[in-house]
């Protein structure tokens, strides 16, 4: 009960420090990294172990898959090239770097647990940055390189990850059956992906209350990753490919009373889920500081703080190196003409912002978290305190020097939104709504229907006029004037559906990406619920 208390205290100074975050435009994790810390310190904190498989499942599946399901598909074809190097090049360098610090350091230390620890450090969380990122609009595709980034990091590093723990508590490792594994667990881990993600579909189909729909994808979320990992195959892998197919069907037929409560609860889980890793780290800490004398705290003092520059300078060094090498493919040639033209190319400003944009976070310490302590299933993992401790440390330092940071580089740069989101709203505004006005236009004219057929013409006069004077007024019916009408339910119907479809269309056929279908989509589901309290029974079914 103790423990419980502490935990719903935290939660709740959690929650006073991600306001606080927003007030100071830096990332709630780096505030609540602080806190982690200090809980390690507070003399009375209880000790308390978290069951190492327990940790990746709980911590990372969720948060993977509610970045995997709002990503674009679209915008990550076109940044291929950028997000495959930083989600395998910076991720091995980073690793490289690390391991070779840390054996420095402590010439004792096994290579597989030294890689081990490179593997665990490596992968930056995207949440940070773009927690601060998106307040400053920065330009779309900054936000696409880093949040497609944070995909695929997370399988990269946690595949070594996996390799290395088990040579450093098996003493031996096969290198001539680790690139079939490889492949083959890639393969699988998609395959399952793409499997799972059908089955998923055809059964929210048929859901239609809102608490069992919320139980079904959260339980769905661990069913996916713990399917995998029983099969040895990438749960993370198989959670980002579940979840990126799961969002391209799963549009089209989930109601918007459904949507709406749903993607509340998947953010408030996400938060929650963020707070208690670093509330267990805290309490991990407090266990392991507890068993150091002061001659040790210090060399793990030493180890913790020349891995975090090391992961830091690792990141910038293959950043600007990538950045530069794109730019020089694109050099004018002697004759005056310019050179193969390489669409991915960052510049000197964006590479310094994506290599700033290192904070590590929920990924670095479940994957901390989750090495074996010891016990009936096995040995303990060697160096573990220490690891556990380098980890941690990498997080608050680069939350707290980086995340800090961002939004004063940001500003020195004047790096500003290109508009292009906010284009590809206003067109898919303007599709929708012709969209409902054909689909309604042979309906019989009764008095409200013809009504709200006038308003869709003013809603689309309006939505034309933006596109084509490059406003930003928001999208939005007219307001009411507290009159109760009876409005007939196919109209309601056909005209949502309508809307829906072309919407689906757009993003199918690439004309919109995932960032501007998701904002038409809130715009449409709260338009829906507001046409159906003016007919009562005309649930629009698919969404």
């Amino acid at each position: 009960m103790h423990v419980f208390e502490i935990i719903i205290a935290l939660l709740l100074v959690g929650a006073g420090l991600t306001a606080l975050s927003r007030r100071l435009g830096t990332p709630y994790p780096a505030l609540v990294a602080l806190a982690g810390a200090g809980l390690a310190l507070v003399p009375g904190t209880p000790t308390l172990v978290l069951d190492p498989e327990l940790a990746l499942t709980l911590f990372v599946a969720p948060v993977l898959l509610d970045a995997a399901f709002d990503s674009s598909p679209r915008d990550l074809r076109a940044n291929w090239r950028t997000v495959t190097g930083l989600a395998i090049g910076a991720v091995v360098l980073t690793i490289v770097v690390v391991a070779v610090v840390a054996r420095l350091l402590v010439p004792d230390m096994p290579w597989a647990v030294a890689v081990a620890l490179g593997a665990i450090v490596a992968p930056p969380d995207a949440a940070a940055a773009t927690a601060v990122l998106k307040q400053l609009r920065p330009p779309h595709r900054l936000l696409v390189i880093l949040e497609g980034e944070s995909l695929f990091n997370d399988a990269s590093a946690l595949l070594i990850y996996r390799l290395a723990v088990g040579a450093a508590l098996a003493g031996t490792l096969s290198l001539a059956g680790v690139i079939p594994m490889l492949f083959v667990v890639t393969v699988g881990s998609v395959v399952l992906g793409f499997v799972l993600s059908r089955l998923i579909v055809l059964l929210t189909a048929r859901m239609h209350d809102v608490a069992i729909a919320v139980v079904v994808q959260f339980c769905g979320t661990f069913a996916v990753w713990i399917l995998a990992e029983r099969l040895h195959l990438s749960g993370i892998l198989t959670v980002v490919v579940f979840a990126m197919a799961t969002a391209r069907r799963v549009a089209d037929v989930t109601p918007a009373r459904l949507r709406i409560p749903s993607y509340a609860v998947w953010e408030f889980a996400v938060f929650v889920l963020n707070v208690l890793a670093f509330i267990l780290v805290g309490f991990q800490l407090k266990a392991i500081l507890s068993r150091l004398d002061s001659l040790t705290l210090i060399e793990y003092s030493g180890v913790a703080a020349a891995v975090c520059v090391a992961t830091i300078l690792a990141r910038i060094a293959w950043v600007s190196g990538a950045a530069a090498f794109s730019r020089w493919r694109c050099r004018p040639a002697q004759d005056g003409t310019t050179g193969k033209r390489d669409t991915v190319a960052l510049s000197n400003r964006a590479a310094a912002v994506v290599g700033w944009c290192g904070m590590r976070g929920i990924v670095t310490l479940a994957t901390a978290l989750a090495l074996p302590t010891g016990g009936s299933d096995g040995p303990a993992f060697p160096y573990r305190d220490l690891v556990l401790f380098t980890a941690f440390a990498v997080v608050l330092g680069t939350l707290v020097v980086q995340g800090m940071t961002l939004r004063p580089l940001i500003n020195v740069l004047e790096l500003e939104d290109d508009g292009s989101v906010e284009r590809e709203v206003r067109l898919a505004r303007v599709e929708t709504l012709r969209a409902a006005l054909l689909a309604t236009a042979e309906l019989p004219g009764e008095e409200m229907s013809e009504l709200l057929r006038r308003r869709y013409e003013v809603m689309l006069r309006r939505a034309e006029a933006e596109l084509a004077s490059n406003g930003s007024a928001p999208h939005g019916a007219p307001a009411s004037d507290g009159h109760t009408f009876n409005v007939d339910a196919d109209f309601v119907r056909k005209a949502t559906s309508a809307e829906r479809q072309r919407l689906l269309s757009l993003r199918a056929d690439g004309t919109i990406g995932d960032a501007a279908f998701q904002r038409v989509e809130q715009e449409l589901d709260l338009e829906e619920l507001d046409l159906q309290q003016l007919a009562p029974g005309a649930d629009a079914g698919r969404a």
